[in-house]
């Protein structure tokens, strides 16, 4: 296929990341040109806690499933046992993990759609689960990508992984209905003005039923999902901006005419109201740190 270079999700979705940097080291990088076609980003955590402090990580979801490798202290407790090289799909909800201890991650996250373009496998398999590696990846991949030596250096890992993750799609050869996928999705997160399934279907040319099919096959879930996650880390990241105009506005400018309907979702995604999550931000700047602050430190 033709490289793939434009952005087909956000960085956004950490809730409150000013407290990220606090106790967790984050770092995150375009993939390298050989996988940039099926990865979007390379990054790693590292953090060491002292015994009896702890941290809620809470992530809004993304339509993107990754691979990762784990060395946790306090292993998360849908991680199988005794595996450490992980995939973990698509989260429907928001994706919460205690962290704790000590931790080391490296992680590739995938472009939407880009794990079922390298792997054949349906992203249906992988939905609000996290799997062991070696049920998608070939057992030499997954060897290589579990040797703790290599671990250490997240770069040389990353590196490792997106040369095997490029080897595995060329050996499929091209998948025009992956391209096409992209070029959907890449602009639901561009164009806000995008506030429908009937609209994007309408800017390309094909039907809803058509986008449906395409959406579950490579994402699990379908765009009217994929279209709501995007304007909804669209208005976390201006809370987190420090946005201060009404919630009305907020509502309407990202494609909720009903206030009520808004704060309704908000609140099932986010876990409090749009108005005390911006009042929440606002209270801790600058506040003292708490032993047990909710910090973000999720995957991605």
């Amino acid at each position: 296929m033709a490289d793939w270079k434009n952005a087909t999700a956000t960085t956004g979705g950490v809730l409150r990341p000013e407290e990220l940097a606090r106790h967790v080291s984050l770092k995150r990088h375009p993939a390298g040109d050989v996988a940039a076609s099926w990865v979007e980003n390379r990054w790693s955590l590292r953090w060491g806690l002292p015994e009896g402090r702890w941290f809620a990580s809470e992530v809004l979801p993304h339509p993107t499933c990754s691979l990762t490798l784990e060395h946790l202290s306090h292993p998360r407790p849908e991680q199988p046992r005794g595996e450490t090289l992980l995939v973990t799909g698509v989260c429907t909800r928001r994706f919460d993990v205690e962290v704790r201890g000590r931790g080391l991650v490296n992680g590739l996250r995938f472009r939407p759609g880009g794990l079922v373009a390298v792997s054949g496998v349906p992203a249906g398999a992988w939905v609000d689960h996290t799997v062991a590696a070696s049920e998608v990846l070939p057992a030499t991949l997954v060897a290589s990508l579990a040797d703790p030596a290599l671990a250490e250096d997240a770069d040389a890992w990353a590196s490792v992984a997106e040369e095997g993750v490029a080897d595995l799609a060329r050996s499929r050869g091209p998948d025009e209905r992956y391209v096409r996928l992209l070029e959907v999705v890449a602009d639901m997160l561009e164009e806000p003005s995008l506030l429908t399934v009937g609209d994007v279907a309408e800017r390309h040319g094909t039907t809803p039923r058509s986008l449906q099919r395409l959406f579950e096959r490579y994402l699990g879930v379908g765009p009217k999902w994929v279209l709501a996650r995007y304007r909804m880390h669209d208005v976390v990241s201006a809370l987190d901006a420090g946005d201060d105009g009404s919630i009305t506005d907020l509502a309407h400018r990202y494609g909720w005419y009903d206030q009520a309907h808004f704060t309704r979702e908000f609140t099932a995604l986010v876990g409090v109201p749009p108005a005390r999550y911006r009042d929440r931000g606002r209270s801790r700047s600058g506040g003292p740190e708490q032993a047990h602050t909710r910090t973000p430190a999720g995957m991605e």
